[in-house]
């Protein structure tokens, strides 16, 4: 028996092995059954050191940046950060949906780094890699420790996220909003729930993504929808639609990003594609690679961030055409510090 390459409610049902492990256990297909428990999932609390993971790319808006979890349950098949598991030691495929770790001690460290006189106010981003509002936030309530934290210091936030959870702590981002200090994105990937439900199978619905963009809008946040990563084939003609939709629910800015699919990633993307879209495989890997340079990954600084070619083109140029139809990014969000203050200083007990 041929051991499942996908399971129900989970992004992938593959654990393909470590980069980085000279060793890797392959389960026996002839001792599969088809009617075990189905893998749950298991949390580890992770005591980290340090909170803030800095970079100095030049196609990101950010140098720091803040992940309250490793791991993501969320399960998105397309996943780049799926390959950050193998860091510790797991594999990219079910393991990064089922082994989450969590920075239980975040707020108490990030709270430490912003009491140093050495701490430059600046933009931090939540969600750089994997999502701070995966399910397991409603109770552990990790990245609401965060922002409790950001809100006092009135430090700016940048939030990407799937999860309709985020307008939770509405109350925390309006009090930076007030200051230019909030600014939320929902990535959002196709205008069908039946594409959604497997690709992104434990994330918010796509009205419930858009609910939330008005819901943030209307408390005074700066909201943005970015469409990513859009799949050549898949999902590309979906861009009219969603911009659309993200006007409607009062974004002010929509952001666009085609799929790319680093190491693992790539196989266990095909391996989902002949699960699911059987029909369509040879197209979408075509047009992928049409984005690529011939790869289906393109890690180049820049060009990641948009893809090559004339296929690439063809989608932004749609996407252009989009926003300016319903006059999205006519101007540009500008973030603040000059309300940022310590508790304790004099600035904070006058300002």
């Amino acid at each position: 028996m041929d051991l499942p390459t996908h399971i129900h409610g989970r992004g992938t049902g593959l654990n393909p092995p470590n980069r980085f492990e000279r060793i890797h256990v392959e389960p026996d297909p002839d001792t599969f059954d088809p009617d075990a428990p189905l893998p749950k999932t298991e949390f580890f609390w992770d005591d980290t050191k340090s909170i803030i993971a800095w970079n100095d790319s030049p196609d990101l808006y950010f140098n720091a940046a803040i992940n309250p979890y490793r791991g993501c349950e969320h399960g998105c098949i397309y996943c780049y950060a799926r390959l950050f598991h193998e860091y510790l030691g797991y594999s990219a495929g079910l393991d990064f949906e089922t082994r989450i770790h969590v920075k239980r001690n975040a707020a108490e460290l990030l709270r430490r780094e912003m009491m140093k006189p050495s701490w430059e106010p600046q933009v931090i981003s939540i969600s750089g890699v994997t999502d701070a509002y995966q399910p397991i936030e409603a109770k552990l309530r990790v990245t609401r420790g965060l922002l409790e934290v950001l809100a006092e210091f009135r430090n700016p936030v940048g939030i990407i996220t799937k999860n309709a959870l985020v307008t939770r702590d509405i109350d925390l981002l309006a009090q930076l909003a007030e200051h230019g200090a909030a600014g939320v994105a929902l990535s959002v990937t196709t205008l069908h729930e039946e594409i959604r439900r497997v690709l992104e199978p434990r994330t918010s619905t796509i009205d419930r993504r858009f609910a939330a963009v008005r819901t943030l809008s209307d408390a005074g946040v700066h909201t943005s929808v970015m469409l990513g990563p859009i799949i050549p084939g898949l999902t590309d003609e979906d861009i009219p639609g969603l911009v659309k939709l993200a006007a409607e629910a009062g974004a002010r800015h929509v952001h666009f990003l085609p799929v790319r699919l680093p190491h693992p990633v790539a196989p266990m993307f095909e391996a989902w594609l002949g699960a699911h879209f059987p029909g369509r495989k040879a197209k979408v890997l075509k047009r992928i690679r049409e984005t690529r340079g011939g790869e289906l990954n393109d890690g180049r600084i820049k060009t990641r961030m948009t893809g090559t070619g004339k296929r690439a083109e063809h989608m932004l140029e749609l996407f252009h055409v989009a926003i300016k139809k319903h006059g999205l990014n006519t101007d540009r969000f500008e973030w603040s510090t000059e309300a940022f203050h310590r508790p304790g200083t004099t600035r904070g007990l006058f300002a």
